[in-house]
């Protein structure tokens, strides 16, 4: 086992990667309730019933969607990175695609499918693994730290320590509040055992907090440990029975931007996480084709179920912080994601307050990236920026990466330097283009 995940090699140990891996799932767990809670528009009190996806049967097919991808990412790519069903492709699905578009969830299940088809194709043909070559080293860095600060952006947010506000857009929280007050204890409990360096500080970190959470009567304990499994009946199989309705332009543009959204939001994840655990060699991402592979199986898997999009983690960033770097933490991440059928009333301790720490810091370590780019370089500077700002502030992976492609080719290009550019950094440069004018 130690041979085959190159323990050794990438210098780590079963303890380091089965914290990693619990770390991993505990930032993640949180998708196991809210794809449901999306997925079936239960906050839109005027849908018809008849028209909703079945929440249980949603729940069963996310910790499956994410076990079994999770686990052919750990054991085909060897990477210590986790899938589930992605925020923002699921709200994508539910508010634009059935709710607004007005398509039933069978055919967008259906959109979902036909995505994961092709990206798999894509992959197998190596397109996709020769896109991701081809993007410049300082954008990759650039990529990660942007990620780094999306993720921070998210755990603030979650732990309404930076809430909404109509004159300045976000504002300082309510810090004397018991979830936020929580947070912010998690937060520095976790930047201590970081300074002392303790091996699998952000994890313990969540444990304490979690804790004092219960302790203090801010987290309910749970009143049972063991829960039967939902039946799946409701959502298995059903990408297949309207499949014949997804040949209209419509459907099209459904099917473009799940795969624009999960083709980007995965490479980026990649990147972020593989330079985070010092995985990157010589600029290109090792197994790149079987980690794609791993991650468009995975929706495939997904839409089957009876879920939205697969995708990779960026969450998976808290386990590398925790120690991981090996496919073994994926597979100790994955069986949790198995267990979490039977268990699903402990998961009820992991609130926003809990989880919203890991990833602040996890934020701190993935900018470091940003001491690498070559700021002194304007025509670099610029895009690399522009990638870096407008992920966090778009609260899109996929956005910060289209707007920062588009100006590398022109801030190079006006340099002098058109012979650094890559032929498919052009061709990326027009494919964005074409992204905001008919898709954004």
């Amino acid at each position: 086992m130690k041979k085959y995940f190159q323990f050794d090699e990438l210098g780590t140990t079963y303890r380091r990667e089965i914290i990693g891996g619990i770390t991993t799932f505990l930032s993640m767990a949180y998708i196991l309730f809210v794809n449901p809670s999306i997925l079936s528009l239960s906050d839109v009190a005027d849908f018809p019933e008849a028209l909703r996806m079945d929440a249980n049967a949603v729940f069963v097919a996310t910790a499956l969607a994410a076990a079994l991808g999770t686990l052919i990412m750990g054991v085909v790519a060897k990477y210590p990175v986790a899938l589930a069903p992605g925020m923002g492709l699921n709200a994508f699905f539910a508010y634009s695609v059935v709710l607004g578009m007005g398509i039933a969830w069978q055919t967008a299940l259906s959109g979902v499918l036909v995505s994961g088809i092709v990206l798999v194709l894509l992959t197998l043909t190596r397109i996709r693994e020769k896109i991701i070559d081809a993007i410049p080293q300082n954008l990759k860095l650039a990529v990660g730290a942007g990620i780094g600060l999306f993720i921070t952006f998210i755990g603030l947010k979650n732990a309404n320590i930076v809430i909404a506000d109509p004159a300045t857009l976000v504002a300082l929280g309510d810090l004397s509040k018991g979830d936020t007050l929580l947070a912010v204890f998690g937060v520095v409990i976790t930047v201590i055992l970081m300074v002392r360096k303790v091996n699998g500080a952000v994890f313990i970190g969540m444990v304490i907090t979690a804790i004092v959470g219960m302790l203090f009567n801010l987290i309910d304990a749970p009143d049972k440990v063991v829960s039967s499994v939902p039946s799946l009946a409701p959502t298995f199989g059903a990408a297949f029975t309207h499949f014949g309705e997804i040949f209209n332009i419509d459907m099209l543009v459904v099917i473009l931007t799940f795969m624009f959204v999960d083709f980007f939001d995965t490479a980026g994840t990649l990147v972020g996480v593989a330079n985070q655990a010092g995985i990157m060699k010589n600029n290109k991402l090792p197994r790149a084709g079987r980690a794609l592979v791993s991650d468009s199986t995975g929706t495939v898997i997904g839409a089957i179920l009876g879920t939205s999009s697969t995708t990779s983690y960026v969450e998976s960033t808290a386990g590398v912080a925790a120690g991981a770097r090996s496919g073994f933490a994926s597979v100790v991440t994955a069986v949790l994601f198995l267990l979490a059928l039977f268990f699903s009333p402990l998961l009820g301790v992991v609130t926003p307050a809990v989880t919203s720490p890991a990833l602040i810091i996890v934020g701190v370590l993935m900018v470091a990236s940003l001491g690498d780019i070559e700021w002194k370089k304007f025509e670099i500077a610029v895009p690399a920026f522009l990638t870096i700002v407008t992920m966090p502030l778009t609260s899109s992976i996929a956005t910060g990466i289209a707007i920062g492609f588009i100006f590398y080719p022109i801030t190079m290009l006006v340099k002098g330097k058109a012979k650094e550019i890559h032929p498919i950094m052009y061709a990326l440069f027009f494919i964005f283009i074409l992204y905001f004018i008919f898709l954004v």
